[in-house]
């Protein structure tokens, strides 16, 4: 079987440890002092955040991206972009329960550089006002600003149109808005909408919604002993009754990738559409919605360095100019009567009342910074610190990775989800944080359906992000193996 370790029987039900009782046998002073992560790389690496240009109020340039990270040619060699970006990122300087910081969590929402920080702390002090609805100085700034953003988002993923590209509160609000509009305006009884059992419950539970409410039918693509989804049984699903097919581009469970321009092709054959969840993928690597074809795709904001409230969907400019309005009220009309409406040209029909202003411009400033970095220079460094966590893990004995094992063929995503016999999840979890000062994910990681197909109830997960470094997960490994000793000597 693809990435099984050491072969151990993965729990299959809950186990937890009265980790209160266990704890207080364990004294402070004896957490082994290696695992304090030297301050000094933080201390010796210029900020780079410094040298950043901000997206200023007053200034409506679409060049204001933030500046590369610069240093001497001899550092930036023996330097990892770990190494280089982390002084950035101010949240990870601090200690947590007598240890540096060691945050491993990035999957469920990554940490903000102090150029985002400082875009969001300008836009409030500097030109806070409505957008699209005032003429005086402040309005058009601010306006000025949001629609900037949009622009950098779409420039970003490479949309023809930055019509395409519409505000939400985040991705899980982008696929409610495909399916109450375009979904209940499109799908009919006996229609196929096309899924994996590996999708994120953000794109699973809207539309159990819509098939309840127009007679569709949900149909699974299941996994193979790799444990990755079945691209020979989805393509087999696929008919003239496939309305939709729902993908995820990059697991957050297994660390898999879809080769989402395939997927599209087989698709489009059968005259389907296809909605991208890039919520993985976005953050880590170049997405271009136009050579991948999609109809839909979305993401947040909050997992690729920008605030949280704002995410966004691309949809095709045909699509959404066919599709009626997910809310009613201000903003998304052309005019109103008091017996009918006529409704705005997208993206305006799809973004109702006050948008999430100052968050989409943070979005903007954090597009801004990682494209400073270049996308596909993070991409390269997270592959090489994926199969550096990935082998490493391989090192404990009785774990169990979940999704495909790295191969000159084969890219796993920077994120290991994996359980140790005889140990819960969460007890790993809390154990790390509380006495290693390490913060991973514990739980089914809004992925039930896919823990169930995996015959276990939740997994423990340890994500990077191009800010983190070998050395972290090095620290990781050791206190996993100290936490791992302490539960066993428990049993």
């Amino acid at each position: 079987m693809a990435a099984l370790c050491h072969f151990p029987s993965a729990p299959s039900s809950p186990r937890l440890f009265h980790l209160s009782r266990l704890l207080s046998h364990v004294s402070r002073a004896s957490k082994p002092q290696h695992l304090l992560l030297s301050a000094s790389i933080e201390n010796s690496i210029p900020n780079a955040s410094a040298a950043g240009s901000r997206l200023r109020c007053f200034s409506s340039s679409s060049n204001a991206a933030a500046s590369p990270v610069a240093l001497p040619s001899d550092e930036r060699e023996s330097r990892s972009l770990g190494d280089i970006t982390r002084p950035d990122f101010p949240i990870l300087r601090q200690v947590v329960n007598g240890f540096n910081l060691v945050y491993l969590d990035n999957a469920a929402t990554s940490q903000k550089p102090s150029a985002v920080l400082d875009v969001l702390n300008e836009y409030y002090e500097t030109c806070n006002s409505n957008v699209h609805r005032g003429v005086h100085y402040l309005s058009a700034k601010a306006t000025d600003a949001y629609e900037e953003a949009r622009t950098k988002v779409a420039t970003f993923v490479n949309a023809m149109d930055r019509r395409e590209i519409v505000f939400t509160r985040n991705a899980t609000e982008a696929i409610n808005l495909v399916a109450y509009s375009w979904g209940l305006s499109n799908l009919r009884s006996g229609d196929e909408i096309l899924l994996t059992v590996a999708e994120h419950h953000s794109a699973i539970v809207p539309w159990q919604i819509v098939a309840k409410k127009t007679g569709a039918i949900l149909k699974y693509v299941g996994l193979t002993k790799e444990e990755v989804p079945d691209l020979d049984l989805l393509k087999g699903l696929l008919s003239k009754n496939t309305k939709l097919v729902v993908a995820h581009h990059v697991s957050n469970v297994l660390g898999s990738v879809l080769p989402i321009d395939d997927i599209v092709v087989w698709s489009h054959n059968v005259g389907a559409k296809v909605l991208v969840d890039a919520c993985q993928s976005v953050p880590h690597m170049i997405v271009d919605v136009q050579k991948l074809g999609v109809d839909f795709l979305v993401a947040s904001s909050h997992k690729m360095c920008g605030p949280t409230g704002v995410g966004f969907l691309y949809g095709k400019i045909e699509l959404l100019s066919s599709m009626p309005p997910f809310l009613g009220g201000g903003e998304m009309i052309s005019d109103v009567f008091l017996d009918y409406s006529t409704y705005a040209e997208p993206p305006s029909r799809f973004e109702a009342g006050t948008p999430a202003i100052g968050e989409a411009i943070g979005l903007g400033g954090a597009i801004d910074y990682l494209s400073s970095i270049s996308m596909q220079r993070i991409h390269n460094y997270e592959v090489e610190l994926s199969n550096y966590l990935y082998h490493s893990l391989c090192s404990v004995p009785n774990l169990h990775i979940y999704g495909p094992a790295p191969s000159e063929t084969v890219h796993r995503a920077a994120l290991c989800s994996f359980n140790v016999e005889k140990i819960h999840p969460t007890d790993i979890a809390t154990f790390l944080d509380e006495q290693h000062g390490v913060a991973i994910r514990s739980g089914h990681h809004c992925a039930q359906p896919l823990h169930r197909a995996l015959g276990v109830t939740s997994s423990a997960r340890a994500s990077l992000y191009f800010y983190n470094t070998k050395e972290e997960v090095d620290a990781f490994i050791q206190a996993l193996k100290d936490t791992i000793d302490f539960f066993t000597s428990t049993l």
